[in-house]
């Protein structure tokens, strides 16, 4: 059992950076890849970045590449979102989850935690 909670969020400019942290509780935690989901307004969750159990491997969705860099520290169960050139466009609840599978399938992600609300102001 993994229990997430998200923090960081918060009202910034265009152009801005913030970042993200998800603390994990469970001595499993290093057992799971991560990922960074994010719904805004009026749509859909959508997948934004990943990290492998170990770190070594990173995924990230094309409206993030370049701008956002998700990290972990196993030894302290977190996990991060470094977010930088922020855009309106990426104002949304971001939430944490972790899946046995290393995939960029919302479904297959067996825990979330409740989301943390970005919210980046013209």
């Amino acid at each position: 059992q993994v229990q997430l909670t998200e923090s960081g969020g918060g009202l910034v400019q265009v152009g801005d950076s913030l970042r993200l942290s998800c603390a994990a509780s469970g001595r499993t935690f290093s057992r799971y890849h991560m990922g960074w989901f994010r719904q805004a307004p009026g749509k859909e969750r959508e997948f934004a970045a990943s990290i492998s159990w170990s770190g070594a491997s990173t995924r990230y969705a094309d409206s993030v590449k370049d701008r956002f860099t998700i990290s972990r520290d196993n030894a302290k169960n977190m996990v991060y979102l470094q977010m930088n050139s922020l855009k309106p466009e990426d104002t949304a609840v971001y939430y944490c989850a972790g899946a046995r599978a290393w995939t960029l399938a919302e479904y297959e992600y067996d825990y979330w935690g409740q989301g943390t609300q970005v919210t980046v102001s013209s």
